[in-house]
C-alpha cells in the first residue's frame, strides 16, 4: 500500500545525529549557536522560578547551553541522542561541580522514563531536528506530571503567506542539514493534549517562538503539589 505525503515527509527527514549539523559540526556547536540561542534559553529558564525539589527533564540538552541557568535546588535530567554532545555537557558539569544533573543518551522519540515522572519538561530548538515532532510531543506529554509545565523554544513556520513561501523555498536545504524550517506550531502539537498557555517571542525580530504549556489534570484527579 502506498504511503501518504505525511508519512513520506517524516521518512525523508534525517535523524539529528545523521545530519551534517550534528555529525560534522558538533565540535564547534557552541561557538556557532551560543551567541544566537543561549541568552534566550537562560532567560526562559530563570523566569520559570523552578522551586526546590522539582524534577526537570530537558529533551535534547546537546552540549549543555542551558545548564548554567538551572538552580542547584532542582534535579535535572538531560537527554540527547548525540553521544559526543553529551560528553561535552558532562565535561561542563564536572568543570563547574554541578551535582544536580544526570545526563543520558536517549532518543527523544522513545523516552525510557515512566509516565508522570517530571514537574517540568523542556526542549529548546529540538522539534525541528527530530523525524517525528508529534511523536516527540506525545512522549513529552507522557512523562510530564499532571499540572506539570511544558516549555518549548523552536522556529515555527510563519502563518503569513509571503514569509511562509520564503521559508518553504529554503526547506530542502535545511532538511539536508538536518532540521525542518517548515514545521508549523499547529503540526507539532496536533492531537497532543497539552494546554498551550502562552506563545511569545523574546524580541520583535526573533525567529524563535517560546511556547509555555501544561499537562491538564485528569478529570476528577488530584496532583501532588511541590513543596515550596
Amino acid at each position: 500500500m502506498e504511503k501518504g505525503p505525511a508519512a513520506r515527509s517524516v521518512k525523508a527527514r534525517r535523524n539529528p545525529h545523521e545530519s551534517k549539523l550534528y555529525a560534522e559540526f558538533s565540535h564547534v556547536y557552541e561557538k556557532i549557536f551560543a551567541p544566537l540561542l543561549e541568552k534566550r534559553i537562560h532567560t526562559v529558564i530563570k523566569n520559570l522560578h523552578i522551586p526546590p525539589g522539582a524534577n526537570v527533564l530537558e529533551v535534547g540538552i546537546g552540549t549543555g547551553l542551558s545548564m548554567a541557568a538551572y538552580p542547584s535546588h532542582c534535579q535535572v535530567v538531560g537527554v540527547d541522542v548525540a553521544a559526543d554532545m553529551l560528553a561535552k555537557a558532562q565535561e561542563k558539569a564536572d568543570e563547574h561541580g554541578w551535582r544536580h544533573f544526570r545526563l543520558l543518551e536517549m532518543d527523544a522519540l522513545k523516552l525510557t522514563f515512566a509516565e508522570n515522572a517530571f514537574d517540568y519538561v523542556l526542549a529548546f530548538h529540538v522539534l525541528s531536528v527530530v523525524p517525528d515532532p508529534v511523536r516527540m510531543m506525545r512522549e513529552i506529554h507522557r512523562v510530564c506530571k499532571p499540572k506539570g509545565s511544558v516549555i518549548i523554544i523552536n522556529h515555527f513556520r510563519s502563518t503569513k503567506p509571503v514569509i511562509g513561501r520564503l521559508v518553504g523555498a529554503v526547506t530542502p536545504l535545511t532538511r539536508y542539514l538536518g532540521w525542518d524550517a517548515s514545521l508549523r506550531l499547529s503540526e507539532a502539537f496536533a492531537g497532543v493534549p497539552i494546554r498551550i498557555e502562552r506563545c511569545f517571542k523574546t524580541s520583535p525580530f526573533s525567529l524563535f517562538t517560546v511556547v509555555v504549556g501544561g499537562k491538564p489534570l485528569p478529570q476528577g484527579g488530584q496532583a501532588r503539589e511541590l513543596k515550596q
